[in-house]
């Protein structure tokens, strides 16, 4: 049965299966289970009270790790007619302080999490703290057993519609302020619904959770994909476990942006004693090899191997298959989810895939990706100046720069704000380059700067193998793969000079966003000096120049 709304859904689920497990809770003895029937009556029991104390639209933040009680708490917001804020575990204090800010947010349900001693500190008078299980806090609070049993007897009384707001997604903010997101119930049900026959044949799939849901990638592909198919949710208990839980779950669809896949990739190669060890057994039983890794990684029964929130690399796409996965490229942002996806039978490598169903792409100019499609935002929260730049026309502006072929795939060039010129004028599109450069075996993280030098000066993170080896052995592999690339690539975005980093660009360190994806003023700040000083005199000297970074 199809339901309208996310609300209508979950209790279709709570009253024809009961008794099905909707999420498992992983620790090391076991898993904390949670049944449909029990969990969403307490869902509606918090809802109840949610509406009994502030009535219907106040915004309410949500800061946790992933868990069951994650999903819990944004289900009762939702079930209340009000809206739920997500905030990253990692956002920095002075973000998380905007965001309540801005929202004036009502509520804090607060879980366990890594930024709680800088968040509190900015934690509006007049919010009210929730704490979930196991969660213990100085702080004057209310607990969510406390939520419970003070809760009206009565179902809340909110009736849902699809184009009420649920939530305010804020975006990662890689220039300028976090934009709240506004998703509504159809925003998060369609999409999902219009993919799910792509992703998995399952009538109730297995979810495997790990990312954070603060994004709304995992949010979309396991909360509101599991509400919208009563399917099963396995939560991770952290990264370390990964091996452990996999297994124990066998989902029926994976998702990872490319650096979980480098990071899987390298545990897989070391399992085998390395790469040479690896190739060998690859020609010996490829066959075998294949069922070795699904069976280490839990990939047994995977219907969907999904790449997204980055470019991924050719050279680790083909990697993959190798041993047996096929990676479908994918595309999505906060404002628009589940309009392009790869077919796994059907797949081009570089490529998103095709439009789904009924949704329309266009080139616009810049050669800027346009969509018009059912289930996208209708705009950003109180920033009506944005919502302007966003829908245009009645199409709404990706920021994407694509090329479409004969056949209608789509293929992502960069982000219009990402090309630069270089001082001949002409444009350089880095992240194809920076593609091509992550071939290169030392290199972990890469992002490409010239707007303005004499030449493009690739900056990299070099691995940790890479870090034990002598770096005239590092500059060399890197000097290999400047020249193939330069061979491949127009005059004026040759790469003059390579940057080596021994710091890997995190969170913490404010180089990537929350959602992983790099922030590349950051790097210009850090980095810009010596790289303009590099192309210079490597222009002046006609020459490569290699440089290590303090």
């Amino acid at each position: 049965m199809e339901c309208s709304t996310l609300t209508e859904q979950a209790r279709h689920w709570a009253s024809t299966q009961p008794e099905k497990i909707w999420m498992r809770d992983l620790h090391e003895t076991g898993a904390d289970e949670y049944r449909w029937g029990e969990t969403v009556a307490e869902i509606d029991r918090a809802a109840a009270w949610l509406e009994a104390e502030f009535g219907e639209g106040q915004r309410m933040a949500l800061l946790s790790r992933n868990r069951a009680h994650w999903i819990m708490a944004d289900m009762a917001v939702i079930h209340s007619g009000n809206v739920t804020v997500p905030l990253f575990t990692t956002h920095a204090t002075a973000t998380a302080e905007y965001i309540l800010e801005f929202t004036e947010a009502k509520v804090l349900f607060l879980g366990q999490t890594e930024n709680w001693e800088g968040v509190k500190t900015v934690l509006p008078a007049d919010c009210l703290l929730v704490t979930l299980p196991g969660v213990e806090c100085e702080l004057p609070h209310k607990t969510w057993a406390e939520l419970i049993s003070a809760a009206p007897a009565d179902a809340p009384d909110y009736q849902p519609h699809g184009d009420d707001i649920v939530s305010l997604v804020f975006t990662s903010g890689t220039t300028g302020l976090p934009k709240g997101v506004i998703q509504t119930h159809a925003t998060n049900l369609v999409p999902m619904r219009r993919c799910q026959e792509l992703f998995t044949q399952q009538d109730q799939p297995r979810f495997f959770s790990y990312l954070p849901l603060s994004h709304i990638a995992e949010r979309q592909v396991v909360e509101f994909s599991s509400v919208n198919s009563g399917g099963e949710i396995f939560f991770n208990e952290s990264l370390e476990t990964l091996a452990r839980d996999l297994p124990q779950c066998k989902p029926h669809i994976f998702f990872g942006p490319p650096r979980v896949w480098e990071q899987l990739r390298q545990s897989v190669t070391a399992k085998f004693g390395g790469a040479d060890a690896l190739k060998a057994a690859l020609e010996a039983d490829q066959a075998g090899v294949q069922a070795l890794v699904a069976g280490a990684l839990g990939f047994e029964e995977v219907d969907y191997f999904l790449t997204a929130a980055a470019p991924t690399p050719p050279a680790l796409i083909h990697w993959w298959e190798s041993v047996g996965v096929n990676l479908c490229e994918g595309f999505g942002q906060t404002e628009a989810m589940g309009l392009i996806a790869t077919d796994p039978a059907d797949r081009r490598v570089g490529s998103i895939g095709r439009p789904v169903g009924e949704v329309e792409v266009k080139i616009g100019d810049n050669d800027e990706m346009l969509i018009k499609a059912e289930g996208c935002t209708p705009g950003y929260y109180n920033r009506p100046e944005k919502t302007a730049e966003l829908w245009q026309d009645g199409w709404l502006h990706t920021g994407d720069k694509i090329e479409i072929d004969d056949d209608g795939f789509i293929f992502i060039t960069g982000r219009v704000k990402d090309y630069f010129k270089t001082i001949q004028g002409k444009f350089v599109a880095p992240p194809p380059i920076e593609g091509l450069f992550a071939e290169n075996a030392h290199s972990e993280q890469q992002c490409l700067l010239g707007r303005g030098y004499s030449k493009t000066v690739m900056v990299t993170v070099v691995n940790e193998p890479a870090r034990a080896l002598p770096r005239e052995e590092v500059e060399a592999a890197a000097m290999a793969t400047v020249e193939s690339i330069n061979g491949q690539i127009e005059k004026h975005a040759r790469i003059g000079a390579v940057i080596f980093s021994e710091t890997p660009w995190t969170i913490e360190n404010e180089i990537l966003t929350p959602t992983m994806k790099i922030r590349r003023e950051q790097i210009e700040k850090q980095f810009g000096d010596d790289a303009e000083r590099l192309a210079r005199e490597g222009a002046e000297a006609g020459s490569i120049l290699m440089h290590w970074a303090g």
